[in-house]
This record gives structure tokens, sequence and C-alpha cells, in this order.
């Protein structure tokens, strides 16, 4: 046998390699004695703001040519200049923020009796046992139901006027609300409070020191959820008996064969959605800042 053994790497007192063989970077070294390449790196999509932008500005661009050139039909689908134009308008004449004005009182009244409602019911369920049965079988019957079909009921009860709208957002927003609640609730874990119990600490400190911070993504998560369902029953309920809203303008704007004014309708829903998931972010970062 040629050739000379290697020499072990010298050891400290306690046993530990001096000049232990560095791998930064690399695996493994494979079986012709070559570094093998990093390659578990995972799944880890980025941001980038600009691509986005210019997403938009590709859809604007080929919108804008075809009604330009004819293709697109103005009457069918009115030119991105002709929307901006009737946004204009509406926002000097003061109409656009009536309507605007109207409808984020009754998602505002609408979305916060139905999530305060959600939440305590979704917290009754999660911790009680004389809660969990009834609550998750009234919840799971209810659920299903288009709650836009409940809309005359709520009209033959509370009337035609703002109750009966709000009524009809906060009865949508309460069920993904509630579902997310005890969901968070549950994915609490139960050593936690164990632990909680055993050093004598009060319901009152479990909830707001275990089970309310361990819940609290969960029950964030439904907010955006609920969010989204409160603005279309929002726009259904306007388009009933509502004098102003932005589902009043868009059904009125719809009826008169006004399409410039009935994208611009869309468009503001848009930026309202945009809006209330922009505010619901910020939420999050500031009550999650822990994490």
């Amino acid at each position: 046998m040629t050739g000379r053994t290697a020499e072990p790497p010298a050891v400290d007192a306690a046993g530990r390699a001096e000049n232990p063989p560095s791998h930064a970077g690399a695996g493994p070294p494979g079986a012709d004695g070559r570094a093998v390449p990093f390659r578990a790196r995972g799944f880890a999509p980025k941001l980038n703001p600009l691509a986005a932008w210019i997403s938009f500005a590709v859809i604007l661009g080929l919108w804008q040519a075809g009604s330009s050139t004819g293709v697109i039909s103005e009457l069918a689908m009115p030119s991105p200049v002709a929307v901006v134009t009737a946004l204009w308008k509406l926002a000097v004449s003061g109409d656009l923020w009536r309507h605007v004005g109207a409808s984020v009182q009754r998602l505002l009244a609408g979305w916060t009796i139905g999530t305060l409602a959600g939440v305590a019911v979704g917290f009754l369920i999660g911790m009680f046992s004389w809660a969990r049965s009834p609550g998750i079988a009234v919840v799971s019957a209810l659920f299903p139901i288009p709650k836009i079909a409940l809309l005359p009921l709520f009209i033959i009860w509370f009337g035609i006027g703002e109750p009966s709208k709000v009524a009809t957002i906060a009865f949508g927003v309460f069920f993904p609300t509630a579902i997310n609640t005890y969901a968070g609730v549950d994915g609490v874990p139960r050593s936690l409070i164990r632990m909680a119990q055993s050093f004598d600490l009060s319901m009152a400190e479990i909830v707001r020191k275990i089970v309310l911070p361990g819940a609290l993504p969960t029950i964030l998560s439904g907010f955006r959820i609920s969010a989204s369902i409160g603005i279309i029953l929002l726009i259904a309920a306007e388009m009933i008996g509502a004098q102003y809203g932005i589902g009043a303008f868009v059904l009125a704007a719809g009826n008169l064969y006004q399409t410039d004014q009935l994208v611009a309708g869309v468009v503001v829903l848009s930026l309202l959605g945009l809006t209330v998931s922009f505010v619901l972010t910020r939420v999050e970062r500031a009550l999650l800042a822990w994490r």
C-alpha cells in the first residue's frame, strides 16, 4: 500500500477539532472529493412592486389601444380615458363623495357589529364545552345560506332604510369571523393553558396572555375574509331601496346604459377593497409585532 495516511485533525483539551473542515455554502463532499452545491433552498417568492406596476400599465395600454382602434366597443367597455373622465366629473360635482361616504358608513357599522358578535361567539365555542356543540351546530346550519337571500326578510323586520342594510352586512360578516375565531382558539396549545392554570392564573389572565395572542393570527385572517364578504353584501343591499351608495350608483348607471360611470363605480369598489386590505395589513403588523 503506497501513499501517506492522512493525519487526524488536531484536537483541543475538550476533544474538539481545532481546525474543522469548512463547507460554507456547499454540501458535503461527493464521491470524487468535490463539494456538492447546496440545493435545498425551498420556495421563497418575493414581491416585485415594479413588475406589478408594469402589469397594470400593460393591461391599461392594451385596453386603451383596443378602444381607440374600435376593437373594443365603447358602449360595452369604455376606454380608461373615458372612465377617468367620468371619475373626475363625479369627484368635482361631489356625487362621488356622497356615494362613497354612505357606503363606508354602512360597511363600518355592519362589519363592526358582525365582527364583535363573531369574535364573542367564536371564543365561547372554542373555550367552553357547554357552548361548543350548540354553537357549531347553529353556525354550520346557517353559514351556507346565501345572506343576500335574507335581505327581503330583513326589510320586513327592520324596514327598507339603513337598519336592514346594516343587518345584512353584519349577518354575513358574523359567520366567517366566528369560524376563524374558534379555529384560532382551538389552535392554541393546551399545554400552555394547563401550565398557566398550574400557576393559578385567572381565566381573564389566561385569555389575555395566552389564548388571545395564540389565536390572533387566525382571527385577523378571518377579518380579511369577512371584509370582502361585507363589501359584496354592501353592494347587493344598496341596489335595493338606496338613494346613495356605490351599489345604488352602479345600478342606476347600468339602467341608463352609462357604462363609463358604471365602470367608474367598479373602479371605486376596487379602490375601496384595496384600502380595506391596506388598513388590515397595518393592523396585523401592529398587533403581531411580537412575531
